[in-house]
């Protein structure tokens, strides 16, 4: 027994040394890398993923061509979310448009061990009535129908903000390691719209939840407004406990992602780190979506596989 409790500790203590000069050579090699070099790592790491990463902002971004935009929107998404470790608040606006019925939705919260933000566009194929909203599969706008919008993603006391301006149909702001609780978050959104007549019917939209003229801003076909809580949403019971369990969570692991990253301040050397010390937490890094695998079975849409293979290379970790 004490044979065998003493090969234990040396195959520990080994396990140690190794880790540790492991570790040593990561931050070296880290080190080592310009800003330029970081940044397109991370750029090469995050286009499987579906996201794009603004190295002099440091967060995250969906791309056009995200392989997200297959799934659509459905109502599903966001109800299923706080089981996966996504806890925000949403507000769909859904608004009819030439023969269609239009959903734009915010949405603002925890995403994992990110804070994030996004604005969606989608439609479905024909006039909804208001009970078939959350149970139609909605998809997203084709390129020649994203719209121009600017999303600026803040905390209550602005001492966090940022913001992105871009022609999307799905435009995201994704901050790593930051911890917020939905509340703590206001979002500001700008929306140009081709003409008058769609300003008119998502301005209409946004009256009839609640909002209120001088809430709103146009100017010419640009429409502003801010998000700061639900409009008229209440959490089941199960719903309610799922959103604490896994804020819990998240806030645990944003600190655990702070402690193994510790010996760098710099997000690019944070993710980095990650990257060739923990491959599996770094998968985790990218959980900024509300699709979930039943959804990606259920409506044929499925990641690449190296969202599941994503892992450094021999000669990367060598």
């Amino acid at each position: 027994m004490y044979y065998a409790l003493f090969i234990l500790l040396i195959l520990v203590l080994f396990g140690m040394i190794f880790s540790c000069i492991r570790r040593r050579r990561i931050i070296c090699r880290i080190k080592c890398m310009d800003k330029c070099q970081k940044c397109s790592k991370i750029q090469e790491l995050a286009i499987p993923f579906g996201y794009d990463y603004h190295c002099r902002c440091g967060f995250f971004s969906s791309s056009i061509d995200a392989w997200q935009k297959a799934a659509g929107y459905t109502w599903l998404y966001d109800y299923l979310a706080p089981r996966f470790q996504m806890v925000f608040d949403a507000l769909p606006v859904y608004f009819d448009y030439r023969g269609r019925t239009w959903l734009i939705e915010l949405w603002k919260g925890q995403y994992g061990i990110n804070t994030g933000a996004e604005l969606g566009i989608y439609h479905a194929d024909r006039i909804l009535s208001e009970s078939e909203c959350k149970s139609t599969l909605f998809t997203a706008v084709e390129d020649s129908e994203m719209l121009p919008c600017t999303i600026r993603l803040c905390s209550y006391n602005e001492q966090n903000c940022d913001q992105i301006s871009e022609r999307h149909w799905w435009l995201t702001i994704f901050l790593p390691g930051l911890f917020s609780e939905p509340s703590q978050l206001f979002l500001e959104a700008s929306i140009c719209f081709p003409n008058s007549q769609m300003c008119d019917a998502f301005y209409d939209a946004l009256c009839r939840i609640g909002y209120t003229p001088k809430d709103i801003s146009i100017h010419g076909l640009c429409l502003t407004f801010i998000f700061l809580t639900p409009k008229n949403v209440h959490f089941d019971l199960l719903t309610r406990i799922h959103r604490r369990l896994s804020q819990c969570s998240n806030r645990i692991f944003c600190k655990l992602y702070v402690w193994v990253t510790r010996p760098f301040i710099c997000t690019e050397d944070r993710i980095l780190f990650l990257y060739y010390y923990l491959p599996a937490a770094f998968r985790k890094l990218f959980r900024m979506h509300r699709f979930n695998r039943r959804c990606h079975k259920k409506h044929g849409c499925r990641p690449p596989e190296c969202y599941h293979k994503c892992r450094p290379s021999r000669k990367e970790r060598a």
